[in-house]
């Protein structure tokens, strides 16, 4: 039975405001550890030598290290506690930020960056299964929403520090003074990073306050220690009542029907899949790449530096305010319902963002046999992509070629040493910093924390092989810089997709991650459920840059916008509705009873 209004006490009133206030903070965090890196990426790319591979594992590393620490987050959840997990989660994300602020060369950014997204994985686990243990059924939705809406404030705030830093860089680039503007690009990046720490200590010290999740204890035998932990945020008789449900829901079994009731049964199977299916494809939108590379995704579409940072701030923002719009709708029209229109109104998006980087994307010139003329026999080189230099390659190039000579215009090139692949930063040919690097060192690992990481996208590649072979360009593709027009409708694309992300995915697939999991199974099966999450995530941010580098943006956002139908339809025609359940509640829906 569906509990009453709860109590509104003040006392009641103040412990549930600062119970989410504490989980949103677990939520600022997640959102910090997803989006920072999105503004200080075009920093950390121009000052740090490493290549666009390597970048990609730099930023799917935080994905990474949330898919290992996934993999025990529901056991340790259940050994120690959700309150305790939350700690040990806020303590992970502190340590990683000097870590990363102090890092020079690859292997200690990638380390920190895996600490940070181990941080994410066990906050991405502990807060909801708290919040959705712990609130009533008339509030869940609400306090999921708040981990969402403070998680979407983090990636602002990023965003926003990273826009102020882009003035000095902007007058730097007018004053033509490289070294200068070299110099603050390097403590860019890492002021970014380092301001972060405060909401982590926030975290870890505002956790010792809260209650543990009465369920756990419950689950644990302590009947007295969970009432106490109900009666914080409910009235007498509203936590009597949960705890009768409960005691329903776990009545006695022998050890065969525990087994056979935990792998066999209806009500276990077919929730389990549904939020594995449903956090599979929350990723398959790309929405972590796209929040990830949101900057150069816009200085491609033609906006210049400090516009690019600008339209992020605002991406962001839009972002946040339309996860507040979820928050107030999500106990109000339901799960099903934001999910089903925000899917729809992602593939919208998705598809004509393609279409518009599709119409510049076709003009691409390859210019690799002229490259390659210039690089034969070098063990690296370093390539100047001034205007001369590029109407210079464009004249090989034939009428395609001089069809764009004379055009700012952007260069990628894609080389490769034996099995090993890689491609270089995008330069414009108009930028300060517009020198090319092809190395065998930023392609080949050169060490046992590169070769690590290298394995995520080259499993079987023969490193020694790679050590000794032949430079070979396999691409060098000039691309014409698009209007600043076309720059700021891709952002306008860019603010639709996360606007309907916000309004439905991004709120509700924390929901459903924790609601749909029965209580036995609840902390394991959101641990495996996000391990896929993560997983999908990770794959795609590790391919992101070396697959538009070699496609095109236009052909990477139609992969995205495809994988979304499938969400569509799940939440359409199978996701049940759960507003204004109680766990119990949702739990008994499965096995058909009232």
């Amino acid at each position: 039975m569906t509990p009453s209004a709860p109590d509104t006490s003040p006392a009641l009133l103040r412990n549930l405001r600062y119970l989410l206030f504490i989980a949103g903070l677990g939520g600022l965090l997640y959102g910090i550890d997803v989006g920072i890196i999105a503004g200080a990426l075009p920093y950390l790319e121009a000052t740090s030598g490493l290549t666009s591979n390597q970048l990609s594992i730099i930023v799917a590393a935080v994905l990474l290290g949330s898919v290992i620490s996934t993999l025990f987050a529901g056991a340790l959840a259940d050994l120690m506690g959700r309150k305790k997990l939350m700690i040990v989660s806020g303590i992970t994300f502190v340590a990683s930020i000097p870590m990363i602020a102090l890092a020079h060369g690859f292997g200690p950014l990638v380390l920190g960056r895996l600490l940070q997204g181990v941080s994410a994985g066990l906050v991405g686990v502990a807060v909801p299964l708290y919040l959705a243990e712990s609130l009533d059924a008339s509030n869940r939705g609400k306090g999921t929403g708040v981990f969402q809406w403070l998680l979407t404030l983090g990636i602002f705030a990023a965003a926003l520090i990273a826009y102020g830093f882009s003035f000095k860089v902007h007058a730097l680039d007018v004053a033509g003074d490289a070294r200068a503007l070299f110099a603050f690009k390097d403590f860019a990046w890492r002021s970014i990073f380092w301001v972060s720490i405060l909401p982590g200590l926030l975290f870890v010290v505002g956790a010792f306050f809260v209650s543990e999740s009465p369920r756990w204890l419950y689950k644990k035998g302590l009947v007295d220690e969970a009432r106490a932990a109900l009666l914080r945020t409910r009235s007498e008789a509203e936590a009597e009542l949960e705890l009768k449900e409960m005691a329903e829901a776990a009545p006695e079994k022998t050890l065969g029907e525990k087994v056979k009731d935990s792998l066999l049964s209806r009500k276990y199977v077919i929730p389990f899949l549904l939020a594995c299916v449903i956090l599979a494809c929350n990723q398959a939108t790309g929405v972590n790449s796209i929040i990830g590379y949101n900057a150069t995704i816009l200085i491609q579409a033609g906006l210049g530096d400090n516009s690019a940072h600008l339209g992020y701030v605002i991406f962001t923002l839009v972002n946040f305010l339309m996860t507040m719009v979820a928050v107030a709708l999500v106990d109000k029209k339901g799960r099903k319902f934001l999910l089903s229109v925000g899917s729809a109104g992602i593939i919208a998006s998705l598809l004509v963002t393609g279409f518009i980087f599709r119409r510049t994307e076709q003009h691409r010139v390859d210019v690799s046999a002229a490259v390659q003329s210039r690089v034969d026999a070098e063990q690296s080189v370093k390539l100047k992509f001034d205007p001369a230099a590029a109407d210079q390659l464009l004249s090989t190039a034939g009428e395609k070629g001089r069809a764009i000579q004379g055009a700012p215009t952007t260069m990628i090139v894609i080389y490769s040493y034996g099995d090993f692949r890689a491609s270089t930063k995008v330069v414009r040919s108009t930028d300060t910093l517009n020198e090319i690097a092809i190395t065998r060192d930023s392609c080949v690992p050169k060490d046992k924390a590169s070769a690590l990481a290298a394995k995520l996208t080259n499993p079987a590649g023969d490193a020694d092989a790679a050590r000794t072979a032949p430079l070979k360009v396999e691409a060098a593709l000039i691309t014409p810089v698009p209007s600043a027009a076309n720059g700021w409708v891709i952002a306008i694309c860019t603010f639709a997709f996360i606007a309907f992300f916000a309004m439905g995915p991004g709120v509700c697939v924390w929901l459903a991650l924790s609601e749909l999991m029965p209580t036995r199974i609840r902390s394991n099966g959101m641990s495996v459920a996000l391990l896929i999450n993560q997983a999908v995530s990770t794959t795609i941010a590790a391919v992101f840059l070396p697959t538009v580098g070699k496609y095109g943006y236009g052909t990477m956002f139609f992969l995205f916008a495809g994988c979304t139908v499938v969400y569509f339809i799940t939440a359409f025609f199978f996701l049940p509705e759960t507003k204004g359940k109680t766990l119990e509640e949702i739990e008994a829906h499965f096995v058909g009873k009232k």
